[in-house]
């Protein structure tokens, strides 16, 4: 081969690898320009741990002992997916929704389930990690261009309590939590509304406050002051602004309010649905009830329709407002509960916890409906495919936000950490690319 040939050779791998190093770039500019398909995240925290075989991986063939009496199951809008009976409204939204079967972590306690389900890591000593509204306030919040007037992270309406939902960010990044009850006449949000409390009365409390405070006008340019002053500005305008307005329900149709159901469950959904409308990225929807080591049947017969309709009708009205696309439903709590009933003194018909295998629902903001992933054995104690872990899950969630679950965590101690832990690795493991939307 003479000079020239070989120099011929030489500019044409030349050309080759400068076309496939500009294609690679064009393609991450692609993928660092494309918006992310999830702007909000709807969590329906299901306090205590739901039982998934009577709610979305029900095991009918099991027996008794596993069932009690929710042993049977219901066709749901897509072909080969069944779900209990006990939820037949949300039978007919399963073309929007995703059912993960087969969430594992092993925890069977409370507050270390919470922490995993909620964080995503594992509890370590003297490192309290943030929990996924903390992280979300925190790239997607005041400091990321976020405008609202209500804060970035919203619990309906108490506190989760188990840990520190802020983790080391510190208070910037708790959550705002609501109290009150959405059902209720008037939905009483603790500092911002009030029954009987008219703005001229806040008015006139705020000036009354001025008024009194002597200190702060003597030394107007002491930075603590400013600071409170600044503080104060932004919660007046939260509760004389519009802002408010969101949490007034008397706004909706009575038909909107009744097709949620007129409890607390189902008028929280309704204001979670008001609250992603205006643009705040994370709300919590704190579920309590569900923890039920005893007459856990009789509970559920009180529980499951009202679940039934709130869901429903939460993602019947996202997707009818062009919402859904664009917000993510999580349903899930710490765990599930025990496959097997324990019908023994004292429980007489209870489940306990079960971390070893349980369900999460997840629909919207880039997930796609209508599918399953992973399953659990014949009696639904074990993952028998695909397990997905809490960090999975989350990260999962993050990606669908636009934020690198892989990324760095900043944090005031000089920590060199990543906001999720690496997927598990193995056949079939990691996030949830099975339905997560390209």
């Amino acid at each position: 081969m003479n000079l020239k040939s070989t120099s011929a050779i030489a500019h044409r791998i030349l050309l080759l690898v400068a076309a496939l190093v500009l294609v690679a770039f064009c393609a991450s500019a692609a993928q660092a320009q494309a918006k992310p398909p999830a702007k909000a995240v709807i969590q329906i925290w299901m306090w205590g741990g739901p039982s998934h075989l009577d709610t979305f991986d029900p095991k009918p063939n099991a027996g008794y002992d596993y069932c009690g009496s929710l042993d049977k199951t219901i066709p749901t809008n897509v072909p080969g997916i069944e779900i209990n009976a006990s939820l037949p409204l949300l039978a007919q939204q399963a073309d929007k929704y995703a059912i993960i079967r087969s969430m594992t972590h092993g925890s069977n306690a409370h507050e270390t389930a919470a922490y995993m389900m909620q964080t995503g890591h594992t509890p370590s000593v003297g490192l309290v990690y943030p929990s996924v509204g903390a992280i979300v306030s925190l790239f997607k919040g005041y400091d990321r261009g976020y405008k609202g007037q209500i804060p970035p992270y919203v619990v309906l309406t108490e506190s989760q309590g188990r840990f520190a939902e802020e983790g080391f960010l510190g208070p910037k990044y708790k959550p705002f939590v609501t109290g009150g009850d959405p059902s209720q006449k008037t939905f009483e949000v603790e500092g911002i509304v009030a029954a009987g409390m008219t703005d001229q009365r806040q008015r006139d409390r705020r000036d009354l406050l001025h008024s009194l405070d002597t200190l702060g006008k003597a030394m107007p340019d002491t930075p603590v002051f400013q600071t409170l002053d600044k503080c104060e500005g932004k919660a007046y305008d939260m509760i004389l602004g519009d802002a408010r307005k969101v949490f007034d329900l008397s706004q909706e149709s009575d038909s909107t309010r009744d097709k949620y159901g007129r409890n607390w469950f189902g008028q929280a959904c309704l204001v979670a649905r008001r609250l992603v409308e205006q643009g705040v990225p994370y709300v919590t929807i704190n579920y309590k009830g569900w923890d039920t080591h005893k007459q856990h049947f009789q509970i559920m017969g009180r529980k499951l329709p009202e679940m039934d309709q709130g869901m429903s009708a939460l993602l019947q009205d996202l997707s009818d407002r062009k919402l859904l696309d664009s917000t993510i439903v999580w349903w899930g709590g710490e765990f599930g509960r025990t496959p097997k009933v324990l019908w023994e003194a004292p429980w007489n018909g209870g489940r306990g916890h079960f971390g070893n295998c349980f369900s999460v629902v997840l629909a919207g903001g880039g997930f796609q409906g209508g599918k399953v992933v992973g399953a659990s054995d014949a009696t639904g104690e074990n993952v028998a495919e695909r397990p997905v872990y809490p960090q999975d899950l989350i990260g999962s969630i993050l990606e669908r936000m636009g934020i690198d679950p892989d990324g760095p965590l900043p944090n005031d101690r000089g920590l060199n950490l990543k906001v999720m832990p690496s997927d598990k690795t193995g056949p079939g493991q990691g996030r949830l690319k099975e339905t997560m939307q390209q």
